[in-house]
């Protein structure tokens, strides 16, 4: 199934939102975007998302890429965020989309 230009900037949006020092995973985005799969995030700041803060994205056990891994750490740990080893504390940065 092809992904539209609708979904693309609603995937935008919502990684737009994230405030600093807080992060979303892929599959959090996916979810709140209405997405059948984490994979199309990915697929969306890859190629469409070098203008966005595509620090504040994780994975699901809330590491980086690894090809990213120390820049995306750093950026998120200058933000503030609570960075335990290798991974950032998701208990207590994510952000829920829709909740204030």
């Amino acid at each position: 199934m092809r992904t539209t230009d609708d979904q693309i900037e609603h995937v935008r949006a919502l990684v737009a939102a994230i405030p600093p020092g807080k992060v979303a995973t892929y599959g959090d985005i996916a979810a709140a975007a209405g997405l059948s799969t984490p994979r199309t995030v990915g697929w969306i700041l890859r190629t469409d998302g070098a203008d966005l803060p595509w620090h504040r994205v994780l994975r699901a056990d809330g590491t980086p890429a690894p090809h990213k891994a120390g820049r995306q750490l750093a950026a998120l740990a200058a933000e503030g965020a609570p960075i335990r080893g290798d991974r950032v504390d998701l208990a207590t940065a994510r952000h829920r989309f829709g909740v204030r």
